[in-house]
Formats: C-alpha cells, sequence, structure tokens
C-alpha cells in the first residue's frame, strides 16, 4: 500500500492518464449532475463525478491509514513499546496538514473550490 504523501504527489501531477469506464447510472442522477456542475464552477458533469468519487476515496484511505496505525500502536504497545516513543515515531512520519486554507485545490485533475467542497485533511 502507498503511503499517503506518495498517493499525492501522484494526484498532483498534471500528466496523469486517464483509463475509460463505463458505468450504469440512472438518467435523473445525470441530468441532475448536468445541472449542478456549471453552478458548482465544474466544466461538465464528468468532473463533478470525478470530483464525488475522489473525495469519497480519500475520505476512506484517511480512514483506513488511521485504522492501520490504530492496529500499528496496539500491535506495539502488546510488545512492550512505551506509548511516549510510539507517539515520537508517529509525529516523526506524520505531516500535519497546512493551516493555511488554499484558494482552490486542484487534485484528480479538476480543481475543488473551498466553497463547495471540504479541504483534504
Amino acid at each position: 500500500m502507498k503511503t499517503a504523501s506518495e498517493r499525492m504527489r501522484e494526484r498532483l501531477r498534471k500528466d496523469r492518464p486517464m483509463t475509460v469506464i463505463s458505468l450504469r447510472m440512472p438518467e435523473d442522477v445525470i441530468e441532475e449532475l448536468k445541472e449542478i456542475a456549471p453552478a458548482l464552477g465544474f466544466s461538465g458533469y464528468q468532473p463533478l463525478i470525478r470530483a464525488y468519487i475522489g473525495q469519497g476515496l480519500r475520505k476512506d484511505q484517511a480512514r483506513m491509514e488511521n485504522s492501520q496505525v490504530q492496529m500499528l500502536t496496539e500491535s506495539l504497545r502488546k510488545h512492550g513499546i512505551a506509548d511516549d516513543v510510539i507517539s515520537a515515531a508517529i509525529a516523526e512520519v506524520v505531516q500535519p496538514a497546512p493551516k493555511k486554507r488554499l484558494g482552490a485545490l486542484e487534485t484528480d485533475g479538476f480543481v475543488l473550490s473551498p466553497q463547495f467542497f471540504e479541504p483534504l485533511s
């Protein structure tokens, strides 16, 4: 599994290859996506779908990473490693999110405007 920083570096590349997929969706959902996309600043409904998928994927990945850190922490405790040592090790590898708010966050080949989407943590 890739680290969070490796995934972030890949997401920020502008030349990431795209793959064509076929996805069956209800017609009314597509129509609603087409209507709302311009209001959210997207050029069409497909970039909006990618934004929604990317946002959900980031949340799930963060949740899984947190779960793995928790499991590792518990395992280290069982092996007698002190909490302060574990905390120091985690602090060395976990980079806090920047505190300044970006005007827009570009990721996954599209721009997420902060007024419509929560920033990635």
